[in-house]
């Protein structure tokens, strides 16, 4: 059996990530494959730690801070790639909410490109498959203001902030070379395309394994 395919969704506030990876989970199981959802921020065994980091760094803004809160989003990643990836059935297909972007709110200081390498550095674990979710940052932040939690973010709590936040994200996903699901039609359409995307990578997986 092959080892479990890991997929991240990312993207910023009021994308429309969540529902996406509901609607790709459902279509998957319907065509028999096993799915497992996983979330980096119920993952984390040291979630806690992590947000006093975060709301440290509200507080007093400084790049030493910022260093600190990518340091510990890359030492929970190293955790959960150790202690919880690693113990997924093999041939599943492993759909997380939020990967290396969850610290896009953060990175107004520390380049991104620093913020891989310290992920790289702590073995955390590259996804077989990156989706970056988006949409222009004025459907996004009408999106999330619909929603009854509101933005619910920690650092970010206004129109221009969220803007800043959405380009940085997508500056660095075309950087990276990661898929680019724009969700701003329907959630079938943005279903399809990463279900697409996901059976191309199985397929080249099981052609390089016959190989």
């Amino acid at each position: 059996m092959s080892r479990p395919l890991f997929v991240s969704l990312d993207g910023p506030k009021g994308t429309g990530k969540t529902t996406l990876l509901e609607a790709v989970t459902q279509a998957l199981r319907a065509g028999n494959q096993k799915v497992i959802r996983l979330s980096e921020q119920k993952s984390d065994p040291h979630r806690a730690e992590t947000m006093a980091l975060v709301n440290a760094l509200v507080r007093n803004p400084n790049r030493d801070l910022e260093l600190r809160v990518c340091e510990r989003f890359a030492d929970s990643r190293a955790w959960i790639s150790q202690h919880v990836l690693t113990k997924q059935p093999p041939g599943s297909i492993i759909l997380i909410d939020r990967w290396y972007p969850s610290d896009a709110a953060f990175r107004r200081i520390v380049r991104f490109a620093d913020i891989l390498q310290l992920n790289i550095d702590r073995n955390v674990r590259v996804p077989d498959l990156h989706v970056g979710v988006v949409t222009a940052p004025d459907i996004s932040w009408a999106r999330a203001a619909g929603r009854r939690r509101g933005l619910s973010s920690t650092v970010i709590h206004t129109l221009e902030e969220h803007v800043a936040c959405t380009q940085a994200f997508e500056r660095a996903m075309t950087d990276q070379g990661w898929v680019l699901c724009r969700n701003e039609t329907t959630i079938e359409d943005a279903t399809a395309q990463v279900i697409a995307e996901i059976y191309s990578v199985l397929r080249m997986r099981a052609k390089a394994t016959r190989s």
